[in-house]
């Protein structure tokens, strides 16, 4: 299963040329409603609109013109919305990890290249998660449901401790960690990651706690109490609507 979810997000990138959730009140911002409406998006992705709610879950991060946003484990959807969101003076940084290799069979794009053709200002680094970095500082780094996957042993030599800290030293003085994943039982820590796909939100407060991040806000705009939180997330039941947190950390 997780081979096919991973080749299936490289294949489309080589294809293509103190809050709460209360946060989704707040107005959409011009770049980030522009993004939204862009004709150009594919019916695809507007078909997931509903479920990933885009207009609030960026407005709540706060993507604004110029920045320079970090996607890791990246995917297509969010990528371009970021670049539009962004503009042409701002960046989008694709980090694909090399130890997913083990896992697919499509190649990468080459470290440096540009592989959203309409997309100029979105760059591909290619490397192995423990040497993370991005040119210059980024103002956010995003990672999607992946965190957990960091602990698992198909990533390994991948080290969670060491991949924070690169995070760290990446980002700008006041730049944002965005942390969203599929929420396991309180208390269970990293025992669901390599199972259901799930980790506790407590143990990423942890983590980066103890990287020296502050932890300044969440959304339950992807809540959903519904979720039993032990099913895998590939179920078909609860696939694409698992009870998922949004947390943002700040470097201080």
């Amino acid at each position: 299963m997780r081979n096919r979810l991973l080749s299936g997000l490289l294949a489309t990138i080589l294809t293509i040329g103190g809050a709460s959730g209360a946060a989704s009140a707040a107005p959409t911002p011009k770049n980030i409603a522009e993004a939204i409406a862009d004709p150009a998006r594919t019916q695809a992705d507007r078909d997931l609109d509903a479920a990933r709610k885009p207009a609030e879950v960026l407005t709540f991060i706060g993507i604004k013109p110029g920045q320079t946003v970090v996607d890791i484990f990246p995917g297509p959807y969010f990528d371009r919305l970021f670049a539009d969101a962004v503009g042409p003076t701002g960046k989008v940084f694709m980090f694909i990890p090399t130890e997913i290799t083990k896992e697919i069979k499509t190649p990468l794009p080459a470290d440096g290249s540009h592989p959203m053709a309409d997309h100029p200002n979105v760059t591909a680094i290619i490397a192995p998660t423990n040497s993370f970095a991005v040119p210059g500082a980024a103002d956010v780094v995003w990672i999607r449901q992946n965190y957990h996957d960091i602990y698992d042993p198909f990533m390994a030599p991948a080290d969670v401790p060491t991949f924070d800290k690169a995070v760290f030293k990446a980002l700008k003085r006041g730049g944002l960690f965005v942390v969203i994943d599929h929420s396991a039982p309180d208390g269970t820590g990293i025992a669901s990651t390599n199972t259901t796909h799930r980790i506790d939100a407590a143990r990423v407060k942890a983590d980066l706690a103890a990287t020296g991040f502050k932890f300044v806000r969440e959304s339950d705009l992807l809540r959903n109490p519904a979720d039993p939180r032990t099913k895998l997330v590939f179920d078909p039941s609860i696939r694409g609507h698992t009870d998922q947190f949004i947390y943002v950390f700040r470097k201080p």
